[in-house]
């Protein structure tokens, strides 16, 4: 069996409120409450994924970062500006306004208000 990513659990200050922002964004869906008392906000990534945000009192932010094609990634970079959240070619500079990524020829960063920075790239 291939070793598969099924879930992770992301910290949030709202759970709710940090899972639509997260999907909004990258033009995802949620998915109803989950959990043995409802607690986690989940959002379907992919066929295999999902990350499920749970409501902490001082969430830690985590770096998650995701592949996108060509078109995926205009449409993220679209929504981010026409929401005016902040992101930046860099995750010392998530803020700079640039796509320049580093390690691609086409990448980004943004945060939420939890602190965690999510990292977009794309091949072209």
């Amino acid at each position: 069996m291939t070793v598969t990513l099924n879930h992770t659990i992301v910290p949030a200050r709202d759970n709710e409120r940090a899972a639509r922002f997260f999907a909004d964004v990258m033009g995802l869906a949620c998915l109803p409450p989950a959990g043995t008392r409802g607690h986690f906000a989940p959002v379907r990534v992919n066929d295999s994924l999902t990350l499920d945000y749970m409501t902490v009192e001082e969430p830690e932010g985590h770096h998650l970062a995701f592949d996108v094609d060509p078109a995926t990634f205009d449409a993220i970079l679209f929504r981010l500006r026409e929401r005016g959240v902040p992101y930046g070619s860099h995750p010392a500079d998530p803020v700079n306004g640039r796509v320049d990524h580093p390690l691609c020829p086409r990448g980004l960063f943004f945060r939420d208000d939890s602190g965690n920075l999510y990292e977009v790239m794309s091949p072209e």
